[in-house]
């Protein structure tokens, strides 16, 4: 799937713009990372709790069952970031929503309060996928979703850290540079934020041409 890039950004600053007309639906579309992270890691560490106490799996099923949710959330991230947040446009419905959900973070990339999405999405989403888990996996739901929100957690760590940080001088430079890419190429590239995983293995990694692209704009401007 393709999208039209005309222009990378509108701002490169901490500028954050109203999506709607009511104030008070406006504020629900912003949060401060840490309250859905620290949604995520005590949800997370609540049922890891729960399988402890409350079922005779080992710990070693545990953390296979664990890192089995965490894998998956990297699969769910990159589908979710490529084919739902970059839909196409093709209708002004589909072109609302996905310029709401999306499209004003590509605009105003540096808005540190548009990074996450709010608690009470957080919440409501965690406990939907804890039933959902439940009703398919039974008592292994407990730590296969603890996984899955780590990831998410992890996640959003991450997408809020090559924004907002410059970029680090070790292994996770590639993590900012591949953001930078997905950002600020002309490429449709790089979906995934937490891992390449996925890119690489549906074929969604830049040319060499795009990375030195964005590895400028990594040191410029993030």
């Amino acid at each position: 799937m393709k999208t039209e890039k005309t222009k990378a950004y509108l701002s490169n600053e901490d500028v954050s713009v109203p999506l709607f007309k009511n104030k008070w639906v406006d504020r629900f579309t912003r949060t401060h990372i840490a309250i859905p992270v620290s949604i995520f890691f005590v949800y997370s560490a609540c049922l890891l709790y729960y399988t402890a106490a409350k079922t005779e799996l080992t710990w070693p099923v545990v953390t296979g069952l664990f890192f089995a949710g965490l894998l998956l959330f990297t699969y769910v991230e990159y589908l979710v970031h490529r084919y739902v947040y970059h839909m196409e446009g093709d209708t002004p419905t589909k072109k609302e929503v996905q310029y709401k959900m999306h499209g004003v973070h590509h605009d105003y990339p540096k808005d540190k309060q548009r990074l996450a999405m709010p608690p009470f999405l957080s919440i409501t989403i965690a406990t939907i996928l804890l039933l959902i888990f439940e009703l398919i996996l039974d008592k292994y739901s407990f730590s296969f979703l603890a996984g899955f929100l780590v990831g998410y957690a992890m996640y959003l760590l991450v997408h809020y850290s090559v924004h907002i940080f410059r970029m680090p001088n070790n292994f996770m430079k590639a993590l900012w540079i591949n953001h930078s890419i997905h950002h600020y190429s002309p490429e449709d590239a790089m979906f995934g934020v937490s891992s390449p995983l996925w890119d690489y293995v549906f074929g969604t990694t830049p040319k060499k041409k795009g990375i030195k692209t964005a590895e400028i704009v990594v040191n410029d401007n993030l």
